[in-house]
């Protein structure tokens, strides 16, 4: 019995480490991402602010400034000065009151129109820094799945001081592929959005974003003929078929 125990052992050794290559995770396929790391304004949008009814006059306020959290001073390395994207805003009174940060983008007429970036994979978190100034206000991230539907995701209370790195975990619920070709290829970026507590003070608030990026599985949604998803048809061809069909009558 103990031979028949040590073999089944070892065999089960053996298979263990004789598996397929192909049937291991493709570690390759995970990579990190950036969205926007505020050093400099991106050609490919723009930020903006918007508020609820009861903002002050003047608010809210954007701006980048030269700034950046301790722990990626030792490794930045550009030659310009690191940046990042701060918020000032002021309430009237207090209550429920939001405002919204997201990304914008010039249509033909030069108009600022709301832009949704668009995700790469299959994404598995999103993290980046920002700048609590010990508020009891609710920092909340908005996507949009693959079918439209706009999820308001919990980030983080800002009621810390300084700099904090935060990460969003993407629920499994968040549908991020779709069953059907012709449906949106990835989920989509929409903003943040923070919320006052409604005993909070509302006068003057101040929040800084820094190193937006997310981890993704690149290729997890990548198959053999993927690119013949998108048919494009070639007049050349279509003439050929008119032709056909003609001297067939």
């Amino acid at each position: 019995m103990k031979k028949g125990v040590v073999f089944s052992v070892s065999l089960a050794l053996v298979l263990a480490f004789c598996v397929p290559a192909f049937a291991q995770p493709n570690v390759k396929s995970v990579e990190t991402i950036s969205i926007d790391d505020f050093d400099t304004e991106k050609e490919e949008f723009a930020w903006k602010v918007q508020a609820s009814r009861f903002v002050a006059e003047g608010f809210p306020k954007q701006q980048y400034v030269e700034a950046i959290p301790n722990a990626l001073r030792a490794i930045y390395e550009k030659e310009e000065p690191a940046k990042v994207l701060g918020v000032n805003i002021s309430f009237n009174r207090k209550g429920e009151n939001w405002f919204e940060i997201y990304p914008v983008k010039a249509d033909e007429n030069g108009e600022e129109k709301s832009y949704e970036y668009s995700f790469k994979g299959l994404v598995d978190h999103v993290d980046f820094w920002v700048w609590g100034a010990n508020y009891k206000y609710k920092l909340e991230m908005m996507v949009r799945d693959v079918y439209g539907v706009v999820h308001v995701l919990p980030v983080c209370q800002l009621n810390f001081s300084g700099w904090k790195n935060v990460v969003v975990n993407i629920p499994k619920t968040i549908h991020q592929s779709a069953r059907l070709r012709t449906a949106p290829t990835s989920m989509k970026f929409v903003g943040f959005r923070i919320r006052t507590d409604p005993d909070e003070y509302v006068d003057d608030f101040n929040v800084f974003f820094d190193q937006l990026q997310y981890t993704t599985h690149v290729l997890a949604d990548i198959y053999d003929g993927f690119d013949l998803n998108r048919f494009s048809f070639d007049e050349s061809s279509d003439n050929t078929s008119e032709n056909t069909s003609e001297e067939g009558k």
